[in-house]
């Protein structure tokens, strides 16, 4: 078995794509004191403000390096759906993205809560929301993809919602917390590794 490195200064993680190629089963949606409201071209300073506050404990940085044509040309397009979850104060607190550019399917390209949520139920909740809008007509597959960075539970949570995973992937990439995207204190959990850390 041969092992890899990864330079210091890098990550590793390995990514899981799961799929869905039917509609599940609907069932019952427990009332719950939020609100899942589309943002039609929303602002792409909001938007990153909304991701980072739900993705920096897991190392989400790919919207927040893109350039801002590149992020605006997503987020406008008609055929990519972004929803925000607000609670009763109107403070958004969580993201669902669908993106239906690809004929027939729709990714859940991001999907999240802000972290003070996770293990309380309202993910599932959320999901339930999520494939009602996913499965519309046209739609023959939903897939979604998660890594080892995510929440422990995400993998999990994706199984226990009726996706398969189909094929894996390692991706190495810069640690965001060293080139700036996000402050060095985001995800203690992962190891900070400087070229100077041994």
């Amino acid at each position: 078995m041969a092992l890899t490195p990864v330079q210091p200064g890098e990550l590793a993680a390995v990514v899981t794509y799961l799929e869905m190629h039917s509609r599940p089963r609907p069932q019952p949606l427990q009332p719950m004191p939020f609100r899942l409201q589309r943002w039609d071209a929303p602002d792409r300073d909001r938007y990153r403000a909304l991701f980072r506050r739900i993705g920096a404990p897991w190392l989400w940085f790919s919207r927040l390096a893109m350039p801002d044509a590149a992020l605006e040309a997503i987020i406008a397009n008609p055929l990519v759906e972004i929803y925000a979850l607000s609670d009763r104060h109107g403070i958004e607190i969580g993201l669902v993205e669908l993106d239906f550019r690809t004929a027939d399917c729709c990714e859940i390209a991001y999907f999240g809560l802000i972290p003070e949520l996770a293990g309380k139920g309202l993910g599932r909740w959320l999901m339930q929301h999520a494939l009602s809008l996913a499965w519309r007509k046209g739609v023959t597959m939903v897939h979604v993809h998660s890594c080892t960075l995510d929440h422990p539970s995400a993998l999990n949570f994706y199984r226990k919602a009726g996706f398969v995973a189909v094929r894996q992937a390692v991706e190495i990439f810069a640690d965001p917390r060293l080139i700036g995207l996000l402050p060095e204190e985001c995800a203690p959990q992962i190891p900070l590794l400087r070229a100077d850390s041994r």
